[in-house]
């Protein structure tokens, strides 16, 4: 059997963990569906997806240095469509337009200097009454 980077190959899942699955593709040749390689969509239980004893077709994705076999299943199925956001709404468009950036400064400005010098003036009253005056 040809266990090369990109092969699609035939398993059998020996082994469900929080993390993933384990799948036997040859005797003595197995490896890991990491959960984020299981389906397209988010997977938050594997057990709702894969069974121990099923058949799968995973891709091997990488093979790291100790010969443990990196495997996908969502890549192994047809080739993954565009993401595209199915229920993607675009934003209405108000009546009147979003101010630009220098006007918000310049309000920013304003309000900041209008509660400083209100503090300002509350410390000033508050010191002059500790000094008894």
């Amino acid at each position: 059997m040809d266990l090369e980077v990109g092969a699609i190959v035939a398993g059998k899942i020996t082994g469900i963990t929080k993390f993933g699955a384990f799948v036997t593709i040859a005797p003595g040749k197995s490896g890991l569906v990491h959960i984020s390689e299981i389906a397209s969509t988010y997977v938050n239980d594997i057990r709702e997806y894969l069974a121990e004893g099923q058949e799968v077709m995973v891709k091997i994705t990488g093979v790291d240095q100790s010969g443990r076999l990196n495997l996908s299943i969502k890549a192994a199925t047809a080739e993954p469509q565009e993401r595209v956001r199915t229920n993607y709404q675009p934003k209405p468009q108000s009546e009147t337009p979003e101010p630009a950036f220098e006007d918000k400064l310049k309000r920013f400005m304003q309000d900041s200097d209008k509660k400083i010098s209100g503090s300002k003036l509350y410390s000033d009253k508050k010191g002059a009454r500790r000094r008894g005056r």
